[in-house]
């Protein structure tokens, strides 16, 4: 059933974020409601949805199909399994009125856009996000990518896709660690935009970590249409969209710093970065303490580990700040930052030297 449908517009043409539950079985009839059509697929599917669903899938799409299935993980997200696909699509003779479908988190969605991006300049694009985490953000956007030893996203592409479908029925069989990291860019989506929208995750924070009715879907919704609304102003990044980077700096160069270990998944090292940047943000007197204790309320309310102790101790914390250093955003010497003014508001403008960092983390975060 189709609850919420988003129209993005972008530069070069529009298309549909679909919502709702329980449509795996009429894929065809949605692509082509919402004139996306193609003459052959290739279906690239995260081994993790289970044989069952990827079964169901096939069986939805009439037309003709290749199934790649991918083992998804940080470490697969590199340029080597970009080129592996690369080659399957050519050794199947695809072309420009064919289409690859990504189904699976963000990982997956990531390195089947990129694929698709390079492919003969540019391969008709499905997203189907299995994971709260991808539903509400890397699905969106049309941000595509893959990591390197030096760091997370460094190589990449803007590249829209044709159309995105968000069905809360892969939501069911998530660990909760999985819906968790989720929320994490939900939460980071109201803080940077919405404090009304806080006050409602605030409220129905347990409701929505049940999956629950109509609470997941209102939150998938609202979260998808903040992003969307801000890549329609800033698709490619040049300012507004920035702020949608709250908290990932530090996230990004936790998960590095780990190795892209299961240890630290990117939604939980989402919210380690978030608490960051606000503690950083109070440090730096933008946000006041009352607004920050009400965010810290609402993580311990939720139970989000924030405990940067927790994974680093004092010596990482020098390779902590390399990976900063190196982050794509960064265009100077000095470190980007996105911080907290209030809830819903961001500055966007704040470069700091390297060795600030370094004290903050070891002084304020690692002790």
């Amino acid at each position: 059933m189709i609850k919420a449908k988003l129209e993005v517009k972008v530069k070069n043409g529009k298309y549909s974020i679909i919502i709702g539950a329980n449509f795996l079985n009429k894929l065809s009839n949605i692509f082509k409601k919402n004139g996306v059509n193609f003459n052959k697929c290739f279906l690239l599917i995260d081994k993790k949805i289970g044989i069952k669903k990827i079964e169901q899938i096939s069986k939805s799409i009439k037309q003709k199909k290749i199934i790649h299935l991918f083992n998804s993980s940080e470490k697969n997200k590199n340029i080597s399994q970009v080129i592996k696909i690369l080659n399957l699509l050519q050794k199947n003779n695809f072309n420009k009125s064919d289409c690859l479908l990504a189904v699976g988190g963000g990982i997956t969605g990531d390195t089947g856009g990129f694929a698709a991006s390079l492919f003969k300049r540019g391969l008709k694009f499905i997203n189907i996000p299995t994971t709260l985490l991808a539903q509400v953000d890397s699905s969106i956007g049309g941000k595509t990518g893959i990591n390197t030893i030096y760091g997370k996203n460094l190589v990449g592409s803007f590249y829209q896709p044709s159309l995105v479908l968000a069905d809360t029925f892969f939501l069911k069989t998530l660990p909760k660690r999985e819906i968790i990291c989720g929320y994490a860019e939900i939460l980071k989506h109201s803080l940077i935009s919405d404090k009304k929208f806080f006050f409602y995750l605030n409220k129905n924070v347990q409701n929505i970590f049940k999956l629950k009715s109509p609470f997941i879907e209102k939150a998938i919704f609202k979260s998808c249409k903040i992003k969307r609304d801000i890549v329609q102003k800033d698709e490619k990044e040049i300012n507004l969209r920035k702020i949608l980077n709250f908290g990932h700096t530090f996230a990004h160069a936790y998960e590095a710093s780990m190795t892209y270990s299961k240890r630290l998944n990117h939604g939980e090292a989402v919210i380690l970065g978030i608490y960051s940047s606000l503690k950083f943000s109070l440090e730096n007197k933008l946000i006041n303490l009352s607004e920050f204790n009400l965010i810290l309320e609402h993580l311990n309310k939720a139970k989000l580990s924030y405990n940067v102790n927790k994974y680093f101790s004092k010596v990482d914390t020098k390779k902590i700040v390399s990976f900063m250093q190196n982050d794509k955003k960064n265009n100077s010497e000095k470190i980007n930052l996105v911080l907290l003014r209030k809830i819903g508001s961001v500055d966007l403008k704040k470069r700091f030297n390297h060795k600030k960092i370094h004290f903050f983390i070891n002084e304020k975060l690692i002790n």
